[in-house]
């Protein structure tokens, strides 16, 4: 089949026929995948890493290295043969392997599983959001970092994406903040080959793409012939000489090239070609060997790893230099880069925690959340913060940010009204490494960003989503800003951390959890109203870190009952506690902030703070069916299972029954 539109037609040899080969052979033994990407775009790849890409395939890990995003993750193998061919260690029977259980070469580029994967992709748009976020880093970075004649941060972030990723709103959002900031070191390789699994995308996609980006700020290379090495090198050569501007490559391809009969439809996008179009490309395209075999003389041409080698070693002996004249700084690089906290980081936290239990304040915790900011943020440089154009409404500035713009670095960012873009850009600042995000928005909003936070939580990557406005405790803005399930259902992603603070204590104690966790992302809800102060014993405020604990013993230590609540509906439950007590009924108090650290504990510490035979009372101002795991069948919830309403927050938690006197009521029923 002959392509239709004004493309050059491939000329095939060994090094792209590898490529070639290893996509339509993996794809076939899986009996799934997407072959169509990878031999499409097989000229590209093959410029870009053989020639530009700076990586050294024996360390994935190395600081300066460019980072590579395969954002049409859906041609996997594409990375995987790439991967492969240069060195890294993925074997060919990994490769062999593609698509099955516990192999490195998943469906789908996966975070952690081999190595040089920087990040997982495959719900479309995300890659190159992630890839504005790993350019961005590389902006603050240098900023903060290099010196006069000591540039230890420079390199850049390559992407390849396809009309998939274009029609995803995401990367409205992402690019347009990438052009208005200006990162020249992101250069995206648009695979224009007019093809999506539907067919031909004329019916749905029609957008002037070039003219978009130049729209948003970028430099647009059009019309670049994409099978043409001559001509991806100078468009290339022309991206890199760019500094002030991301670059978008527009590559016209044909999809599947190579398979003759298959190429240019969509037949070829997300099937195997069938052992026959597979016999007829290997004669199409000249490759006369077995499945899986690889010349040697291809390995050599491909082999990355003595020149990458060599480019770490020129880095590494610039940083020594760097050491020399700047050793705070490249210490501080080096403990950045590595994750770890700062030295004298626990008493630091201590300070800070005593402070605010002299205080005492009786606070919003949105307000305690900035204090914590506040008190740890000048400790901690790597800290880059961020709202989705609710900075005073978040309280996520500090006296210490700065907003980082075009012309400057910083440790703020202003994302504009960009809650998914936001989300999916903090997600690639902490895939780089050297920063920790947290990012904000209203709790309600945590629904434009939930692909964005589940991919997180699938990396196990260290991220903070600070979310306000937290219950219909908002009042006035009503049902479509008050979340009712949100809190809920971030608890069921799993390896995401959610707190729910009562206090200032309480909201400090989880940044500091947030800020150490390494294995995956922390959610915080805070509340728009007032909270009132919690005294704890010392052991008390220790516990806190375990996700729930008893607050308020039972008089004599004979409770009847244990009363279970995260948030503003803690000090419902102390009133409640007070309440009964002065009847003659004693009840433990239990505040879990967050239930997933709780579930983590050992099911000694859970049956010390939740024995065993009491009765259980739970309380949040939210979804009631989470909580029944712990109050059981006889036990009751105290919430709220339907949309909420407009009027001042005190009226509402009265109209829904989310009341001291309502949790009084539901002990005695227990009982």
């Amino acid at each position: 089949m002959q392509p239709t539109r004004n493309v050059k037609a491939p000329v095939f040899n060994p090094i792209t026929g590898a490529i070639r080969a290893l996509a339509m052979d993996a794809v076939q033994q899986a009996n799934s995948g997407h072959p169509g990407a990878p031999m499409g775009m097989a000229e590209i790849a093959e410029v870009l890493w053989r020639h530009h890409l700076k990586h050294n395939p024996a360390n994935p890990k190395w600081a300066d290295r460019d980072r590579f995003v395969l954002s049409n993750g859906h041609g996997s193998m594409l990375i995987y043969a790439l991967l492969h061919l240069t060195g890294y260690d993925l074997p060919i029977d990994e490769l062999k392997r593609f698509r099955q259980l516990h192999s490195k070469t998943p469906g789908h580029p996966e975070y952690g599983y081999a190595p040089g994967i920087e990040t997982t992709t495959g719900p479309l748009g995300q890659g190159i959001s992630n890839a504005v976020g790993m350019a961005l880093a590389e902006k603050v970075l240098a900023a903060e970092f290099n010196r006069p004649g000591h540039t230890v941060v420079d390199h850049h972030t390559w992407v390849f994406l396809g009309d998939g990723c274009l029609m995803e709103g995401i990367s409205h959002e992402v690019c347009s903040l990438a052009g208005t900031l200006g990162l020249g070191k992101l250069i995206a390789f648009y695979d224009d080959n007019n093809i999506s699994i539907d067919g031909h995308v004329e019916g749905w996609f029609t957008d002037d793409t070039p003219k978009r980006f130049e729209a948003y700020g970028w430099q647009v290379v059009r019309d670049v012939q994409g099978h043409d090495p001559v001509a991806i090198e100078a468009a290339i050569e022309q991206a890199k000489a760019e500094l002030t501007r991301p670059t978008l490559i527009c590559c016209k391809t044909i999809i599947g090239a190579g398979a003759p009969n298959k190429q240019d439809s969509h037949d070829v996008h997300g099937a195997p070609l069938g052992a026959a179009e597979i016999d007829a490309a290997r004669a199409y395209i000249g490759w006369n060997h077995a499945p899986f075999e690889i010349p040697d003389e291809v390995y050599a041409a491909w082999d990355a790893r003595t020149k990458g080698a060599s480019l770490e070693a020129q880095w590494n002996a610039s940083f020594a230099a760097y050491r020399v004249a700047h050793p705070e700084l490249a210490a501080e690089f080096a403990r950045r880069t590595a994750g770890e906290l700062p030295a004298g980081w626990d008493t630091h936290v201590e300070a800070v925690l005593a402070r605010l239990i002299d205080k005492a304040e009786t606070i919003a915790t949105r307000k305690a959340s900035q204090n914590s900011i506040e008190a740890y943020a000048p400790k901690l440089p790597e800290l880059l913060g961020g709202s989705a154009d609710l900075a005073g409404s978040n309280l996520t500035l500090w006296s210490g940010a700065k907003g980082v713009s075009k012309d400057s670095g910083g440790n703020y960012i202003y994302y504009g009204v960009r809650e998914f873009g936001m989300a999916a850009i903090a997600n690639g600042l902490s895939l780089h490494g050297g920063l920790i995000p947290y990012t904000a928005t209203f709790l309600m909003f945590s629904e434009y960003a939930r692909n964005a936070l589940r991919m997180a939580a699938l990396m196990r990557i260290r991220q903070i989503f600070v979310f306000t406005h937290d219950s219909i405790g908002l009042g006035e803005d009503g049902p479509t800003h008050q979340p009712v399930e949100q809190t809920a259902s971030l608890r069921l992603i799993p390896n995401m951390d959610v707190w729910r603070p009562c206090d200032t204590t309480e909201s400090a104690v989880a940044w500091v959890c947030a800020i150490e966790r390494k294995d995956g992302p922390t959610t915080m809800c805070f509340s728009r109203q007032n909270l009132p102060f919690q005294v704890r014993t010392s052991d008390q405020v220790s516990a806190i870190r375990q996700g729930g604990y008893v607050l308020a013993e039972a008089a004599g230590n004979k409770a009847q009952a244990v009363i279970i609540a995260t948030g503003s509906e803690v000090a419902l439950a102390m009133a409640a506690q007070r309440t009964l007590a002065d009847e003659g009924v004693a009840v433990r108090v239990v505040s879990m902030p967050s239930t997933n650290v709780f579930d983590r504990q050992d099911a000694g510490y859970k049956a010390s703070v939740l024995p065993a035979g009491l009765p259980r009372i739970a309380i949040e101002a939210g979804s009631t069916d989470g909580w029944y795991k712990y109050v059981g069948l006889e036990g009751r919830v105290i919430g709220i299972d339907r949309f909420g309403e407009s009027a001042p927050a005190s009226e509402l938690f009265k109209y829904f029954g989310i009341t001291a006197d309502a949790v009084v009521q539901a002990v005695k029923s227990v009982l």
